[in-house]
């Protein structure tokens, strides 16, 4: 990975989450000073601890944005609204799409160096091609995936008019520090993860220490402006296969139990379709249904290749390094 020659001051958004929180530790161990947008309500004291600079304000607020970015020589951009609950459609497209806005006028107005923005592989929905790659179709399948295409596009629309940037598309990211897939690793250590409909759908995983790296080489790396980047593991395997690898890391059976799909897939349609009018989050989401049937697989040849991306951790060290964290920390 090319290392800075000298600090720099950048900014993260979204360094109260997983993402942008283990990118901020890697910045400030390089030495380079770190400044954070971040929520009035947010749990800072992570940041805090590492010397991070705090700049209060949201994402979706042009004015803390520029204020943020403020004599910074790039941006990170990882800031993003997930698939949490309750939110209506247009708190997606204010910080999904908006917010992608603010950060290119905040980097026009401060004449930043670079700017990167985080997508995601969800853009391509359930992939025809597999491999894929950054020439993919796209084909999002709800509206984080949705919002986050139009934010991709917008923030590819600067890039053609001039702006320093680069677009990176990470796959699921795991690792030390990740709550995300917790339920599963939970689910599998308990016994009883049903692989509706076989668990034969391709998983492809970005563990996170290689997927900084990865990050911090489209912010640096003199090949990688104007470019799209696909930022994935070396390799990738089927969801009953991933489900295997963790619980042998457990010492407990592998799933095994393979219940249909339709059954559950209708059930998450007639939730949302009873609990939405009601303004009610389901209980069951079709996008969780989802997970089990849309393939995730990517080739990311062409990072490797221009930048120089070397993903050092395979899904056998990563998932023991994922387990170790969540027993050291009692979640498990």
């Amino acid at each position: 990975m090319l290392m800075s020659q000298s600090s720099k001051q950048v900014l993260v958004t979204g360094a109260t989450g997983f993402t942008g929180g283990a990118l901020a530790r890697k910045l400030i161990e390089r030495g380079d000073t770190v400044v954070a947008l971040v929520r009035n309500t947010a749990n800072t004291h992570a940041l805090e601890q590492l010397g991070v600079r705090l700049i209060y304000g949201d994402i979706s607020d042009p004015a803390a944005v520029a204020r943020a970015a403020q004599g910074c020589e790039i941006i990170y951009h990882i800031a993003a609204v997930y698939r949490t609950a309750g939110h209506p459609d247009q708190y997606y497209e204010a910080v999904n799409v908006g917010g992608v806005q603010n950060v290119i006028d905040a980097a026009k107005l401060h004449n930043v160096g670079r700017t990167v923005h985080c997508s995601t592989i969800g853009v391509h929905g359930d992939i025809e091609e597999i491999p894929s790659n950054e020439e993919s179709p796209f084909n999002p399948g709800d509206i984080y995936q949705r919002t986050k295409l139009t934010g991709e596009e917008l923030f590819a629309s600067a890039m053609a008019a001039g702006l320093e940037g680069v677009i990176f598309r990470p796959g699921a990211i795991y690792g030390p520090g990740d709550l995300r897939l917790l339920k599963m690793f939970k689910q599998i250590k308990r016994g009883f993860f049903p692989l509706f409909g076989g668990g034969q759908n391709l998983y492809h995983l970005s563990y996170i220490d290689d997927l900084c790296d990865g990050i911090i080489l489209c912010g640096e790396h003199p090949s990688a402006v104007g470019e799209r980047f696909i930022l994935c593991s070396n390799e990738y395997g089927t969801l009953k296969q991933l489900s295997a690898t963790i619980a042998e890391h457990l010492n407990v059976k592998a799933p095994s139990f393979a219940p249909p799909i339709a059954p559950l897939m209708l059930a998450a349609k007639l939730c949302e379709l009873l609990c939405k009018p009601l303004g009610i989050d389901p209980p069951l989401h079709t996008r969780r249904v989802e997970f089990f049937v849309k393939s995730r697989a990517f080739d990311n040849a062409k990072a490797r290749e221009m930048i120089g991306y070397n993903p050092k951790i395979s899904t056998e060290e990563g998932t023991k390094l994922t387990i170790a964290w969540y027993q050291e920390n009692e979640l498990l």
